[in-house]
């Protein structure tokens, strides 16, 4: 009898334990998905650690080069980034193709470079991104995917102006049936998602966290996905994506990136305020803007910061890094990831040299991933 009571007291205090690690927060925050994978939880607790403090260095590469920037990046500071960033992207079709290689189709050779079609299958692609993030995981660094896509009718092969729609965006009627569970084109939706899904799910069984930062830009107006306030809007969308890819996919390895740009005025080039498209807090992991142009206003920063409560805000992409100045006061971002060639573009290296040495940002050698931890070396503790 004494033996039984000792293990019912054992496991009880088993179950309760487990429980407190389902609902472990980091500043008051927890994973918005309950079921959340003991690594994403544990780089979510890293990235509070060292939230207002330090910055992590990143870099976009294309699926179909995966190492030319983070060569370049090494070359131009002797450093490497830690974040490593890709995109499940798609194929460009038509004759137009050379007028969306800015943005890395899959099928293309890397942007600016003399324009041809690889010939390699969307399987082998992907595949080449899984196994590359796997690799670059190991090594310590933080993965983030995104993903270009063309409107669900058309699968992962389009042209590009299925994705940059500008004013031929969808009507509400078309969007209504998109959002409306079961309709024939909320099917083709949910068959272009689970494309996608059953690599993030290699990831998963690899146990690799990804920061997941689908449909960017949306308060833009040039993707299918843009301009679309409101709660039958954006907002449904994400809400939509979220439940199908955690609950139908059990796709627990990943940390949700709602991703704005920064907003702007620009005739014909508007970005709408962040809360028109916010989702809430509940749906929403880190909160990031992608700033181009050097548009590093104060308020992008302070209202991303404010708007989430006290969440995590990052850099998503950027086309120039920000000066000292500026970055000096905007202490939170949590790391920045410069958008592929545009490493190449400023100053001969000078601002990118200021930002990789700067003290509040990290770059790969002061990581330590011990135990498939991550954490900061001692002596910056």
């Amino acid at each position: 009898m004494k033996v039984y009571k000792i293990f019912i007291v054992m496991l009880y205090m088993s179950i309760t334990l487990s429980g407190c690690n389902k609902k472990e927060s980091y500043h008051g925050f927890a994973p918005v998905n309950s079921e959340a994978s003991i690594e994403a939880r544990q780089l979510l607790g890293f990235l509070y650690s060292i939230q207002g403090k330090y910055t992590l260095t990143g870099q976009h590469n294309f699926v179909s080069d995966f190492d030319r920037y983070n060569s370049r990046v090494h070359e131009i500071t002797g450093k490497y980034s830690v974040v490593w960033g890709s995109d499940f992207s798609f194929n460009a079709l038509g004759d137009n193709i050379r007028k969306f290689q800015h943005c890395g189709p899959m099928n293309l050779s890397v942007p600016f470079d003399s324009c041809y079609v690889n010939g390699l299958s969307t399987e082998e692609l992907r595949q080449g991104l899984v196994d590359e993030a796997i690799e670059q995981y190991d090594k310590g660094r933080i993965i983030t995917l995104m993903w270009h896509c063309c409107f669900p009718t058309e699968g992962d092969d389009c042209i590009g102006n299925s994705i940059w729609t500008w004013q031929n965006a969808p009507s509400d009627s078309v969007w209504n049936e998109l959002v409306t569970e079961g309709t024939e084109l909320n099917n083709q939706w949910k068959h272009q998602m689970d494309g996608v899904a059953k690599y993030l799910k290699q990831l998963k069984d690899a146990n690799v966290p990804v920061l997941w930062r689908p449909y960017h830009e949306m308060n833009g107006v040039w993707f299918w996905w843009c301009n679309k306030p409101g709660d039958n809007g954006f907002k449904k969308l994400w809400i939509m994506t979220y439940d199908y890819l955690t609950e139908h996919h059990e796709l627990n390895n990943l940390l949700w990136v709602w991703n704005t740009n920064a907003p702007r005025n620009i005739p014909g080039d508007e970005a709408g305020p962040y809360k028109d498209f916010f989702p809430g807090v509940e749906y929403v992991d880190v909160l990031a803007a992608d700033v181009y142009h050097g548009d590093y206003q104060q308020s992008h920063h302070d209202d991303l910061y404010t708007l989430g409560g006290g969440k995590l805000v990052t850099l998503g992409e950027v086309g120039s890094l920000p000066s000292v100045e500026q970055f000096n006061n905007q202490t939170n971002w949590s790391w920045f990831m410069v958008w592929g060639y545009f490493i190449n573009r400023r100053d001969d290296g000078e601002s990118v040299r200021a930002m990789y040495e700067h003290p509040s940002c990290i770059t790969l050698d002061e990581i330590d991933f011990s135990g498939k931890n991550y954490k900061l070396k001692e002596n910056l503790n």
